[in-house]
């Protein structure tokens, strides 16, 4: 694995999280000192999925994220590269149409969704220009893309120990609940290495998404991103 950089080789990636499948859900939870249920919570209002909707929800890991729009009646197809993360979704949620895709070529047709969603899953991937141009593609006119992100703190003092959190008290932590303690070493590098709020809305308007704008969580530490695909 490449550290502390954007330079990401997919099969590493994928490798990586095939290795943490089976307590990632888990180890998210306690290093985000459960913030993470509050962060998706968002991403579903956000979405705001409604029944005969059809969602993909991109870097949807084992399909815990999927779960918010299923109980609002939408259509959800879960998607990601690792095959790990996708047998242990399909163990917890059989039900569930989990789909394995690249998010630079996804296996899906131009328009087929109403709404796209990708959250903590878009600094991992190669190509952040490709896929949110993917994203695009796959979307209705008119429908709507939202992306959930660490990012950066606004507020100096707090970014400072919030960085020192990511370097310091993450990985040992990491090696108390994770299978494989080193990745969360290299995803803590790779939130330092993304993009501020600001360059990433540039970056969806660039690709072609419009009335983009984003809300920051948790003073900053999580972004949450919104366009649309114009009609």
């Amino acid at each position: 694995m490449t550290r502390a950089s954007l330079d990401k080789q997919p099969h590493e990636v994928a490798t990586m999280f095939d290795a943490v499948a089976a307590n990632y859900d888990l180890t998210n939870d306690v290093l985000s000192l459960g913030q993470d249920r509050r962060w998706r919570k968002e991403v579903a209002k956000a979405v705001n999925g409604r029944p005969g909707e059809k969602v993909l929800d991109l870097a949807a890991g084992t399909g815990t994220s999927s779960l918010p729009f299923t109980r609002a009646g939408a259509y959800v197809v879960p998607c990601d590269f690792s095959l790990g993360m996708l047998r242990e979704g399909k163990r917890r949620h059989p039900w569930l149409p989990l789909t394995a895709g690249d998010a630079t070529k996804l296996p899906f047709r131009d328009a087929s969704f109403d709404a796209v969603t990708i959250s903590f899953g878009l600094r991992n991937v190669q190509d952040t220009d490709g896929a949110l141009r993917e994203l695009y593609r796959v979307t209705k006119p008119g429908g709507r893309v939202v992306i959930c992100e660490f990012s950066h703190a606004t507020w100096a003092p707090f970014r400072t120990v919030y960085e020192e959190y990511l370097m310091r008290a993450l990985p040992p932590v990491a090696r108390a609940v994770s299978s494989n303690p080193d990745a969360y070493v290299y995803l803590a590098e790779s939130i330092q290495s993304w993009p501020e709020q600001a360059e990433l809305a540039r970056l969806l308007q660039k690709a072609g998404w419009s009335k983009v704008a984003w809300r920051n969580l948790s003073g900053g530490i999580v972004a949450l991103h919104r366009g649309t695909r114009p009609a």
